[in-house]
This record gives C-alpha cells, sequence and structure tokens, in this order.
C-alpha cells in the first residue's frame, strides 16, 4: 500500500520522540483512515513536506515569508499525490528558494506537525499534515524570491525569535541543536 512507507517512517520517529505521541498517533490515524490523504482534494486536511534548510555550518535557517499565511516558516508544500515526501520535501524547497545543491540530512523524518489552515475562497479549513526533513545546503547561500513568499532569509538560530513565534519552529531549532 502507498502509504505503508509513510506510516512506518512515522513508527520510527515515534520511538525517537516518545513525547510526542500524541501528534504521531493522530498522523497515523489520519494517513490509515483516509487513501487520499496525499491529495489536496481530501478537504478535511493533506500531508504535505517541508524542508529545515540549514547552511553549511548549521548554524542558520533558511526561513519564508509565506505570501498566503503572512509568516515566517520553512519551505514546503502539497504531496499532490504523491507518497515520497522526502522527495516531496526536496522539491517544494528547490522551487521556492533556487538552492542548489541540497541534500538531505538524513531519510528519516525530522519533524511532524500538524496545523490548521484557514478558509480560503472555495476551499475550506483543513489540516496540514506536515511532515519535514532536516536539508542542508553547501552551496553559497544565494537564493530567488518565488510568488510562494514575500521574502527569504537566512535566520541566525539564536535570532529565530526575531522572525517567529511559532512554537513548531522552535521546536525544530532545539531538535537541530541536539543532533
Amino acid at each position: 500500500m502507498h502509504r505503508d512507507p509513510l506510516i512506518q517512517a512515522i513508527a520510527k520517529y515515534a520511538a525517537r520522540h516518545p513525547e510526542e505521541i500524541e501528534v504521531t498517533e493522530r498522523f497515523r490515524a489520519f494517513i490509515r483512515d483516509h487513501e487520499d490523504c496525499f491529495l489536496r482534494s481530501q478537504l478535511s486536511g493533506h500531508v504535505t513536506g517541508s524542508a529545515w534548510i540549514v547552511n553549511a555550518p548549521g548554524d542558520s535557517v533558511l526561513l519564508t515569508h509565506h505570501r498566503k499565511l503572512d509568516i515566517w516558516v520553512q519551505p514546503g508544500g502539497h504531496a499532490d499525490g504523491d507518497p515520497d515526501i522526502l522527495a516531496v520535501a526536496l522539491k517544494e524547497a528547490t522551487e521556492e528558494t533556487g538552492l542548489d545543491p541540497l541534500e538531505p540530512v538524513g531519510e528519516d523524518i525530522f519533524d511532524l506537525d500538524i496545523h490548521s489552515i484557514p478558509a480560503r475562497g472555495e476551499i475550506p479549513e483543513h489540516f496540514h499534515y506536515d511532515v519535514r526533513f532536516a536539508i542542508r545546503h553547501e552551496g553559497e547561500g544565494e537564493f530567488t524570491v518565488t510568488e510562494e513568499s514575500h521574502d527569504l532569509a537566512w535566520v541566525p538560530l539564536e535570532s529565530l525569535g526575531d522572525y517567529t513565534d511559532e512554537a513548531s519552529m522552535h521546536r525544530m531549532a532545539r531538535k537541530w541543536q541536539t543532533m
């Protein structure tokens, strides 16, 4: 079944992060209960993939000032039917930043987050079941701002609070600093 690899990856994540049992159980239940979990047409919610992109030394993260949500977050987007969420995260990161090269720090899930997306036009309020991967950029750090965002910025980890108070962003910073 196309959902099994993600369910197994979440089980592995849950074993590393037992303190996140509520999120991991909710994630697994959603994926098990919705065969169409990778499609935007699943209006209650859908799986998305995103990238915690760090620079070569690992002391700064690339954030996007999201155009629709008007907040600073990591790049990412919809799976659009692709169950390979690491590939989705890499594709979205490349499309949204223009960075090359981008390399996964590992194939394991870095973070999981479930967050509400407000209604917009004909699309009702729904949830993003966001699977996040740690990605490293070994290049010069030159990015391209696209129509997805107002801006992009390399943010030193110690300055993350100047850009966002989103709990999940600070959780990822803590995870990164303990890797």
